[in-house]
């Protein structure tokens, strides 16, 4: 059987190195496109685009691959879903159309009141000018009060922006609609929401559309500082726990978001077929939706897939082929954790180029995996940084605190020049 992995970061090697550990798929060939240097150890890296629809599609049908799984959100806006069902290729992601779940937050924003799934108040503003009507019209609160400006496309990380007061959010939306912020498509409009209290938490499910198989509930870190402080990044570290989401939440969490967002995307034709990720802030009065995801989160991917104990080809071929039902999807009931090390400047400006040491020494930890993220090899043969998020360090612990020691104990034998790294994931 043929695989290809979409994608070059942590995420797509935490997929490639599961489904070579698959229990029952010894003979299972894995093409990773474009991939990095630590994919390159766990698959055949193929130097395709990710967005290169229809190269890839050339080269699933010419490898004769039996099921293709995109990493991040990016093949799935530009239609690689469709392309390869067009071509009766067989995939595990949605179609162009479903995939507006997370391509476009006013899309998303539309789907959730229409079907009545708890979510932030919001207002769409299609003009600087119309931001700034309905940010002074006192609907979200008093001016020192904060709000929420998000940019409706995909910005990388970059379009969204938590302002304390009427005055930073007019300069947030400013900045995204004529600034360059984020790119002009991607801020063509934007959503401004009310800001919701509570702790963070990510649900993940695999789905074919109708059945659905829940993943450990995950918590991310965004922020590039210890104590939640400096610009968002794509994510510092992640947790799974039994204290991310206690059984009453998740149970309130399935009845009132998941099974709505199934319904709704059969509802409205949408081809959901893949992953599904709900960001959700637990509020006072309960779980509320702050987007979707519709592929894995990175780094919440490395600390979920440490556990999965079930062959992962199955369960993407299950979905795939509509027949997630027929599938049973076990984990270990570890805790686990992912901190990330990256480089000087991430997340605005990082430098690539150092020299990377120590890796063997970090991978001897016990119950440790090292993801690699932004790598690749000089022409010498030696590891070098090639991007902001460099490394994924992973591991599993009876504990959380057992994971997370294990984890800042193999950090601690990594080095190049720049290297950092939060050294409180799990703890703010």
């Amino acid at each position: 059987m043929n695989v290809l992995v979409i994608g070059s970061g942590g995420r797509e090697h935490a997929l490639c190195r599961t489904l070579r550990h698959g229990a029952r798929r010894s003979s299972l060939k894995i093409f990773c496109a474009p991939g990095n240097a630590g994919i390159a150890e766990d698959a055949e890296c193929v130097p395709l685009g990710a967005t290169d629809v229809s190269a890839l599609a050339d080269f699933a049908e010419r490898e004769r691959v039996d099921l293709t799984i995109p990493g991040g959100e990016s093949p799935l806006a530009a239609g690689l879903a469709d392309e390869f069902e067009r071509r009766g290729l067989t995939v595990a992601g949605p179609t162009r159309e479903a995939a507006r779940l997370e391509s476009s937050k006013a899309f998303a924003k539309e789907f959730m009141l229409r079907h009545k799934i708890p979510t932030a108040r919001h207002r769409i503003a299609a003009s600087v000018e119309e931001a700034t009507q309905i940010l002074r019209g006192g609907e979200f609160g008093a001016e020192d009060s904060p709000v929420v400006v998000k940019a409706d496309g995909l910005a990388a990380g970059k379009g969204v922006v938590v302002a304390r007061t009427r005055g930073e959010a007019e300069a947030a939306a400013r900045e995204m609609m004529l600034g360059g912020r984020v790119g002009s498509d991607a801020a063509r409009r934007v959503v401004i929401e009310e800001t919701l209290t509570g702790r963070e938490a990510s649900l993940l499910l695999w789905t074919d559309g109708r059945d659905y198989r829940l993943m450990p509930p995950a918590r991310d870190h965004k922020r590039v500082g210890e104590g939640d402080t400096g610009p968002n990044t794509g994510g510092m570290g992640a947790i799974t726990s039994p204290d991310v989401l206690d059984e009453d939440t998740l149970t309130r969490t399935v009845g009132e978001i998941v099974g709505p967002t199934l319904a709704g995307a059969r509802a409205d034709g949408l081809n959901f077929r893949g992953v599904l990720f709900v960001g959700l802030m637990l509020t006072p009065e309960g779980p509320r939706v702050l987007e979707y995801n519709v592929r894995f989160g990175d780094p919440e991917t490395q600390a979920i897939l440490v556990r999965l104990r079930s062959d992962l080809f199955e369960v993407f071929n299950a979905v795939a082929r509509g027949r997630l039902g027929e599938v049973s999807v076990e984990w270990g009931d570890e805790a686990s954790a992912c901190v990330v090390l990256a480089a000087r400047g991430y997340p605005e400006k990082p430098e690539t180029g150092a020299r990377i040491s120590g890796i063997e020494e970090a991978s001897r930890v016990p119950a440790v995996q090292i993801f690699h993220a932004g790598t690749r090899r000089a022409a010498d043969g030696s590891l070098v940084t090639a991007g902001g998020r460099v490394l994924g360090v992973t591991a599993v612990g009876p504990t959380l605190d057992e994971a997370l020691a294990r984890c800042y104990e193999s950090a601690s034998h990594i080095n190049w020049d720049g290297m950092h790294y939060r050294r409180d994931i799990g703890k703010s």
